[in-house]
């Protein structure tokens, strides 16, 4: 598989809520960067760290975060650029904006995924400590 269509093929594993496909397009040791000062930001190493990190995420939004591609897909090498939108709701605070994570593919496993986002203290008032 091209680093594209490992990417994609987690994408819509991960759209359709298959979390056990999602990730075994994941190198175990895998590292997820999150950006920001909140309570999710910081480097997650391995697929524990990181599994663990989306389902509190999910669950602090009661299911409503919601990440969407908004543009193509695109490869320098190893490396895919995914444009996202999100949205998501926790209490009286809710988070609408585009960002970009950034994927490296080694191996036909995702290695490390960096994201990006258009407000990054938005995102932080959003997710709290």
């Amino acid at each position: 598989m091209t680093a594209i269509e490992v990417v994609t093929a987690y994408s819509k594993a991960l759209s359709q809520g298959d979390i056990p496909t999602a990730f075994s397009h994941f190198s175990l040791d895998a590292k997820w960067h999150q950006p920001g000062n909140h309570q999710f930001a910081g480097t997650k190493e391995g697929l524990d760290a990181i599994g663990k990190m989306l389902a509190d995420m999910m669950d602090a939004t009661h299911g409503s975060l919601v990440i969407e591609t908004t543009g193509a897909l695109m490869a320098n090498g190893n490396l895919v650029s995914f444009p996202t939108h999100f949205t998501g709701k926790i209490d009286d605070r809710t988070v609408d904006m585009n960002g970009v994570d950034l994927f490296e593919v080694v191996n036909g496993k995702v290695v490390q995924v960096w994201l990006f986002s258009e407000d990054q203290e938005a995102e932080d008032a959003f997710w709290g400590n």
